[in-house]
């Protein structure tokens, strides 16, 4: 499990109708190897500038020379020689994989539009549709691994559309081609290894094993670490089919949930309302405090599921103008799953739309544009040369960026939110 940019499991083949790449991570990202799917951390730009890509040097080795290489380490690893070089066969690297890695988005969704798209009218009643002609194999899911229906479900809407568009790319090729040039070789190599063994272990054919640039696979776009560890064969078919069974896709990502520390019967989260001149410094994923405590702040909601003693932090995705948010341990679980804030926002808010709820109460802030990549990376020169210490100026606003902003805020006696906007960098402007 891992987070390479701009996921073709994601394929961003979807155009409009499969809206699933995740926004801005709110949290640091954890180890690679800890997150099911290979989505980007950023939503998807809808600019109409092209995308910037990173400039690119050829690799000093041949990919011959690199293949052989590669070869005696898979080989060393147990994969059969022979099935090395089937899978190998006419594989070369493809062009389009190091575009789509390189690629650096300037302009990136509202995380109200991806949201909008991500829980559209016609994804849930797909998904209800889908809830009740599988409810036989989801109700021995949740018995055997204690995650709810509408959760799972709406993960396999927002991976691949119900299994509509897992993406067509050969594993093999995306991963021998990150492998040889891509920026993190090392974690593509981990990962090819990995698919070889899935084919050893005769789960997929060589021709069956497709997937997104990224190498996501699957109806819930594993990654193959993660195939290894937590795919499960629930039909009973001696496969773990994760392309073809829905049991066994939807049990895959129970058993992942399951053991990323998924709580059985506990929400994710709730909407809340702050009290007027409440302190926004404390929405921060490093402060966390039972939700007792959080109501003696004044932050109140509709604890469904929510015991007292439960644990979370305060989210604001839009900043102080849209809506709040607090997220117990089950919205980390589906962190793990893909460490966006807005992907499991949207799991978690499209899981309860399956299950009848209505919209959200509050509005966002739809008259604010977001910051495009460019003025990410000048806010964080500028909260720099301030000496704020946002981190390295990448254009990823992430917690050291919001900590920074934050401070620059309270400095100004603005609302200490975190979030950045073009009248916050006009200000250090």
């Amino acid at each position: 499990m891992f987070h390479l940019s701009a996921n073709g499991r994601l394929s961003c083949l979807l155009a409009g109708a499969v809206l699933f790449l995740g926004a801005c991570a709110e949290t640091p990202n954890p180890t690679p190897e800890l997150t099911a799917s290979a989505a980007s951390s950023q939503p998807q730009q809808t600019a109409p500038r092209a995308a910037q890509v990173a400039s690119h040097e050829q690799p000093a080795q041949s990919f011959e020379e690199w293949r052989q290489r590669f070869r005696l380490k898979a080989v060393h690893a147990g994969v059969s020689p022979a099935l090395f070089d089937q899978a190998f066969a006419g594989i070369t690297p493809d062009l389009s994989v190091v575009k789509a890695d390189g690629a650096q988005p300037e302009f990136t969704r509202p995380v109200w539009e991806y949201l909008d798209g991500a829980i559209s009218p016609v994804r849930v009643r797909k998904g209800q549709a889908l809830l009740a002609e599988h409810a036989a194999t989801l109700d021995a899911i949740e018995q055997r691994y204690g995650v709810d229906r509408e959760t799972l479900v709406a993960i396999w809407g927002m991976e691949s559309s119900f299994g509509q568009f897992m993406g067509e790319q050969s594993v093999i090729r995306s991963l021998a081609t990150l492998a040889y040039e891509g920026r993190r070789p090392q974690f593509a190599e981990d990962q090819l290894l990995a698919a070889l063994q899935i084919l050893q272990n005769g789960d997929i054919s060589v021709g069956g094993l497709r997937g997104s640039w990224a190498g996501a696979m699957g109806q819930t776009q594993f990654i193959p670490t993660t195939y290894l560890t937590h795919a499960v064969d629930f039909d009973g078919d001696g496969r773990r089919d994760i392309w073809n069974s829905s049991a066994d896709a939807l049990a895959s990502a129970a058993h992942y949930l399951q053991a990323s520390g998924w709580q059985k019967g506990r929400a994710w989260g709730i909407q809340v309302a702050l009290p007027s001149g409440f302190d926004y410094a404390l929405a921060d994923s490093e402060i966390r405090k039972t939700y007792s405590e959080w109501y003696g702040y004044g932050v109140k909601g509709t604890p469904t599921n929510v015991d007292p003693n439960d644990t979370g932090y305060l989210l604001l995705p839009a900043g102080h103008r849209g809506p709040a948010f607090l997220v117990f341990r089950n919205f980390g679980a589906i962190l793990r799953y893909n460490n966006s804030s807005s992907y499991a926002l949207a799991v978690g808010l499209l899981g309860q739309r399956l299950d009848g709820a209505g919209p959200l109460l509050a509005s966002w802030p739809k008259d604010e544009r977001p910051l495009g990549r460019s003025e990410r990376i000048a806010l964080q020169e500028g909260l720099s040369a301030r000496g704020y210490n946002p981190g390295p100026a990448d254009g990823i606003i992430g917690a050291n960026t919001r900590r920074a902003i934050r401070a620059f805020q309270q400095s100004l006696s603005l609302p200490a939110d975190g979030y950045p906007t073009p009248a916050l960098l006009q200000q250090l402007r």
